[in-house]
């Protein structure tokens, strides 16, 4: 058995023919695409949108439950406790009245 190389080079020509057609006609139909449907590629500034409704919501939220939880410690404390921003995520933080030296 002897083997033929230039039937093998053959091949190996006609598979690279064939994969560059087949990357030519995939970018044609790329270009086609984007120009039938220039919109597609353009991102839309609706994402914004929805995230600034998303964060609005979310405010809203933590609110209700700042308040919720502020109710709550004042029915069944005797202590103060406000509404803050906290490093460590507490909706309320408890205020310790300064007293005086006598």
């Amino acid at each position: 058995m002897t083997s033929n190389p230039s039937g093998q080079g053959f091949q190996n020509k006609n598979r690279v023919a064939i994969l560059a057609e087949l990357d030519k006609e995939k970018r044609r139909l790329m270009q086609n695409q984007c120009l039938n449907n220039p919109g597609a590629s353009i991102p839309l500034s609706r994402p914004a949108l929805n995230k600034d409704f998303r964060d609005h919501a979310e405010q809203q939220h933590i609110a209700a439950q700042q308040k919720a939880a502020l109710q709550h410690a004042h029915a069944h404390s005797s202590g103060f406790f406000i509404t803050q921003d906290s490093s460590f995520g507490n909706l309320i933080l408890p205020v310790l009245p300064r007293l005086e030296p006598e």
